[in-house]
């Protein structure tokens, strides 16, 4: 490093004529990627570009996580549990990436937002196809919102596959089975397209795991535990991500309609409600001490 100019100067061995070679831009695509931001408000607005590139990188992610959730199903399926929790742990740092990604766009005051929130006309984040697969990928599955995507054949096509296949419970609780443990044959027989509902006969199968797993003279299925745990890490950090997307759209637009014309706030409240894995919240109550 040069005192005088405060520069560092380019290795030897660094390559430089990049011509007729791979370069980091033509690796990543960044020619259409960076030319993906087009701004509708005119004049533009200058934090439209803000809003576009949090929601661009919000799909990104959503396409890593649906990526992950399929593979550690595939593994599931063929008993491999070590496997998917690697896949399933990713997922989890993915979604924490996601939750701090909402402090960005709460830099975004009401009045920044009105003067470009018009140009969005009725696209809006509930038609976001592969954040629907996610849902749908944990078991929150409803056949009806297949209906917005009708317009687009391939997000269509790509939620409808993921509405009939079982989703990351239903293969754990299938894993399960074939380990030895009495899970409901209702369960492990039952209509893959419907939402997961609570079920209170899984519930001491889900006591025992984690009974046994504080009991040293037994021999405790440690793996089943670990990924007990990590199911609930999931649907934690999905309602974490939940709450703050609340928290935003309500310091910014405040008791407004969404954009795709849901009641906002109220619309988003609800979905707090929703669970993925009640049966492993309820054991909580059922441990004995």
């Amino acid at each position: 490093m040069s005192v005088e100019d405060n520069t560092r100067e380019i290795e030897e061995g660094v390559v430089t004529d990049l011509r007729e070679r791979m370069t980091y831009g033509g690796y990543l695509g960044l020619d259409t990627l960076l030319a993906s931001q087009h701004p509708k408000s005119s004049p533009e607005h200058h934090d439209e570009l803000l809003f576009i590139i949090q929601h661009q990188t919000t799909e990104l992610w959503l396409k890593l996580v649906i990526h992950e959730l399929d593979d550690a199903r595939r593994l599931l399926a063929s008993d491999d549990l070590g496997a998917a929790l690697k896949r399933i742990a990713r997922v989890k740092h993915i979604q924490e990436v996601l939750t701090q990604q909402w402090s960005v766009l709460a830099t975004l005051t009401p009045t920044e937002y009105a003067q470009f929130r018009g140009s969005l006309a009725s696209a809006s984040g509930f038609q976001s196809a592969q954040y629907r697969q996610v849902e749908f990928a944990l078991g929150n599955k409803h056949a009806r919102m297949l209906q917005v995507f009708e317009s687009n054949p391939a997000d269509h096509a790509a939620l409808e596959a993921e509405l009939h296949r079982p989703s990351l419970y239903d293969e754990f609780l299938r894993l399960l089975a074939r380990r030895g443990h009495d899970v409901p044959a209702e369960l492990l027989e039952r209509d893959v397209t419907k939402a997961h509902v609570y079920t209170e006969a899984l519930v001491p199968v889900f006591q025992k795991i984690y009974e046994d797993a504080g009991r040293p003279d037994v021999d405790e299925d440690w793996r089943a535990y670990e990924a007990c745990e990590e199911l609930v890490d999931l649907e934690d950090n999905f309602q974490f991500w939940r709450f703050r997307h609340l928290r935003t759209v309500t310091r910014t637009i405040g008791m407004k309609t969404g954009t795709g014309g849901s009641s906002g706030v109220d619309f988003l409240k609800r979905a707090l409600e929703l669970t993925f894995f009640p049966e492993l919240y309820v054991v909580r109550t059922r441990i004995e001490e």
